[in-house]
């Protein structure tokens, strides 16, 4: 994504991008580090408030766009980066980042994440996944493990086998995939500034702990580690790495320059134009 000129752009610290609400998580909470990461990822990389929309779902994470101050959406479940897709669509100057969560994004959401994927659409996708649905008090999410017990609606566990988000984003098409941790403030900064410079489609996959439903994920600070290969643009290379690594490795894991989708511009074309169109 490019980034305005110097001489055109004024000097804004991370804190100047924060709203004036206050954020509602619940303490300990990682999604408080997300905010902060996407913050001084905004300063670094001196983008103007209006050049950024950050549009969100349904979720504890997509109550982020309330607490960025600039352009945001706060969309319906399941559907953020259907909005975002018609955003960049309509306005492709714009820098556009999506925020949610594991329940929002792979579940509801998943077809869209699938096909935003395979589109190849420029803006970054920020998924916060904590393995619960933590808005809606506790329910198993899609990337819960199969014999997590501590639901009343899954009392015995799900039996199912959790979905991988890394490795449904490589087989889907997108072109950038990387993981963060919450934990690791500056780590997790300095994948989102590379997920929006990305030219596509750019998922980054944030292990956000749960202290309120998931408190044993306060281990995740001892299980985290950088990843164990080297990131690569061979598909059937990060096809292998993401397999055998555990969860918990962060870093990069695949990027490769891929052909950014681009709508057609219908700016200057007349209703005869666009009736041709139609024509069988």
């Amino acid at each position: 994504m490019s980034v305005p000129a110097e001489s055109a752009v004024p000097t804004l610290r991370a804190k100047d991008y924060k709203s004036d609400v206050s954020p509602v998580w619940c303490p300990g909470c990682g999604h408080f580090a997300v905010l902060s990461a996407v913050t001084k990822a905004l300063a670094y990389l001196k983008l103007n408030k209006e050049d950024v929309a950050l549009i969100s779902g349904i979720g504890c994470s997509s109550r982020l766009p309330a607490y960025v101050d600039g352009y945001g959406f706060h969309g319906v479940h399941g559907r953020a980066l259907a909005v975002a897709s018609g955003l960049k669509a309509a306005r492709p100057d714009l820098t556009v980042i999506v925020a949610g969560g594991d329940g929002d994004g792979f579940s509801i959401g998943g077809n869209h994440f699938l096909h935003a994927c395979r589109r190849n659409m420029d803006m970054a996708y920020i998924v916060m996944d904590n393995e619960v649905y933590g808005m809606t008090k506790g329910q198993a999410s899609p990337t819960t493990q199969p014999d997590w017990a501590k639901s009343k609606l899954t009392p015995h566990g799900t039996g199912i086998r959790r979905f991988q988000p890394p490795a449904i984003a490589l087989a889907a098409g997108a072109s950038f995939i990387a993981r963060g941790f919450a934990g690791d403030p500056n780590g997790l900064t300095k994948l989102l500034v590379e997920a929006i410079q990305h030219p596509g489609f750019a998922f980054l996959h944030v292990l956000s702990p749960c202290q309120t439903f998931r408190p044993e994920q306060k281990d995740w600070k001892h299980l985290v580690h950088p990843c164990r290969i080297e990131p690569t643009d061979n598909p059937a290379q990060a096809a292998q790495l993401i397999q055998a690594d555990d969860g918990m490795g962060l870093g990069l894991l695949y990027a490769q320059r891929l052909p950014v989708w681009q709508p057609v511009n219908h700016a200057t074309a007349t209703p005869a134009d666009l009736e041709a169109e139609f024509l069988v």
